[in-house]
């Protein structure tokens, strides 16, 4: 007799910053839901487990960066790698979620019935003998974590005659635990935040390393610690500091991207100014920092004590700005001319955009097509119902939308039991302008951004990048705006609903909630 798939509740994919984050706040807010983190890798922590370049590190200031619920005890504020992957082991243990989790499980297909209301999940399970199980499983509800990228393969361009090069090529995705660079000829193509990550760091044993760019990138300069927040961990408790300096860091961070947006030429005077100062070479900073594009149309890279610039003004680092002709069996010819000598070229040319982690999705036997669908409230898909996607911010710390996205889907499952409904489905408006999620003018998304869902120019159907203008839509917000959902045994279905896209829902704030308070950043 043919046994029946394990179901469950939720399902949770990716144990990375935010799907632990999200097991969290299902645990707490949902405590009556049964759930489980598949993860494809053999151990958790995401991006931070797999990336194990020199120097990797956070791109946001860790009191943003990091849970409302768990405060940042570290000193520096922006982290290294190694210290953020252990903050997500010890919140992950803390917390009690950790047998809710699943390594060696990765999603291959989750096939949604509405008939059943619930989703098919095929899984491929991995035994610690490398020999690969298929699975299946079922849940009511399934929330994908598993970010914007193909953690398999970057964006690898075609190099003319890289195949002449008898020294070694990197990956920064895929970096030798045993590669040895100490004092040899190191060249980084790129100019994005890893590239700005390695050159500090790689300029430490290195006989010489060189930054190639085809054209620049922002670079702001931060303090590596956050003076604020340390007065503030010296007189209050923890949890009241890390709330007050997440608070200073979110104001500070929307208001200094609303100048980007807004006073353009006054940013780029200020980023200019800044790298002039330090580097004391304004011809330096002409001919190598001057982007062709505007503040914040591509992601601004940091650098934490200024370290990227304090290496350029050694001997052992430096940019050049130019294009690759060829590959040389002893470096890179550019198009200007010039020789660089290598002994290890490191590609950094970015990551290539994946949604769903690369799983095939239908509903009642109609295959998804992402491109085609419009986000909802930024996390879910118009005509798919019962799942969100985890999108966290471009402009500022990932974590501030991906723990929004999940206090949202906790009180939509709340209500859809209040209510004893199955499933939501958010239901598209018609006429609607298409744009994608992300305006960016980066490579990466441009060559990726059709594969996601579009955004239009009105909630609850735009992808906002603001955590201020979010954070009270994602709390409060009606859930009934634009949703459809299925009718309790007996009753009739229920059509969309017409009321204001932010007007409040009035279950939003129950008694037992235990964290209204965090609607302080």
């Amino acid at each position: 007799m043919p046994q029946h798939p394990e179901h469950l509740d939720v399902v949770i994919v990716g144990a990375g910053l935010s799907g632990v984050g999200a097991a969290y706040r299902l645990k707490t807010e949902c405590p009556g839901k049964t759930f489980a983190v598949i993860e494809a890798r053999q151990s958790i922590g995401g991006t931070w487990d797999l990336f194990r370049y020199p120097g990797i590190r956070s791109d946001s200031d860790m009191f943003t960066l990091g849970y409302p619920f768990r405060p940042w005890a570290g000193a520096k504020s922006i982290a290294d790698g190694a210290s953020i992957l252990s903050y997500i082991h010890e919140t992950a243990a803390d917390t009690g979620i950790g047998d809710n989790i699943r390594l060696s499980t990765r999603l291959v297909s989750a096939a949604w019935s509405s008939a059943e209301a619930h989703w098919l999940l095929e899984l491929d399970v991995t035994s610690e003998d490398g020999d690969k199980i298929r699975r299946s499983m079922t849940c009511g509800f399934l929330y994908s974590c598993t970010g914007y990228y193909d953690y398999a393969r970057g964006h690898e361009p075609a190099f003319p005659g890289i195949g002449d090069f008898q020294g070694e090529v990197v990956r920064p995705q895929f970096w030798p635990e045993d590669l040895d660079y100490t004092g040899k000829r190191v060249v980084v193509i790129g100019s994005g935040a890893t590239a700005i990550t390695l050159v500090p760091s790689l300029a430490r044993d290195a006989a010489s390393v060189t930054m190639l760019q085809r054209s620049p990138s922002y670079i702001l300069a931060v303090p590596g610690r956050d003076r604020f927040a340390d007065t503030a961990r010296r007189y209050l408790p923890a949890g009241a500091a890390h709330r007050l300096a997440r608070a200073k860091n979110v104001l500070v961070t929307q208001a200094f991207y609303q100048l980007c947006r807004r006073q353009p030429e006054l940013a780029k005077k200020f980023l200019r100014k800044q790298v002039t100062d330090i580097l004391g070479n304004d011809q330096v900073v002409k001919d190598n920092f001057v982007p062709r594009y505007n503040p914040w149309d591509q992601r601004l890279c940091i650098a934490p004590s200024a370290d990227f610039f304090r290496a350029l003004k050694t001997e052992e680092a430096s940019v050049v700005t130019d294009t690759i002709e060829t590959f040389t069996p002893r470096g890179i010819r550019l198009s200007s001319g010039r020789e660089l000598d290598a002994d290890v070229v490191v590609t950094a040319t970015g990551l290539s955009m994946l949604p769903l982690g690369g799983a095939t999705f239908t509903v009642d036997g109609k295959r998804v097509d992402l491109g085609e669908t419009w986000v909802y409230r930024g996390l879910m898909t118009s005509g798919v119902p019962n799942l969100a996607l985890c999108f966290g911010y471009s402009n500022a710390s990932w974590t501030l939308r991906a723990d929004l996205s999940s206090r949202y889907v906790c009180r939509l499952l709340n209500y859809l039991d209040r209510h004893g409904y199955r499933s939501a489905t958010p239901a598209a408006r018609d006429g609607m302008t298409r744009r994608p999620i992300l305006d960016f003018t980066s490579g990466y998304v441009q060559r990726g951004s059709g594969a996601f869902p579009q955004q239009g120019k009105r909630q609850p159907w735009v992808m906002r990048h603001n955590y201020l203008l979010d954070a009270p839509s994602a709390l409060f917000s009606n859930l009934a705006t634009d949703m459809a959902f299925d009718a309790p045994a007996g009753a009739a279905a229920r059509a969309p609903a017409s009321a204001p896209a932010d007007a409040p829902d009035s279950t939003a704030l129950e008694p037992n909630r235990p964290d209204v308070q965090e609607l302080v950043p």
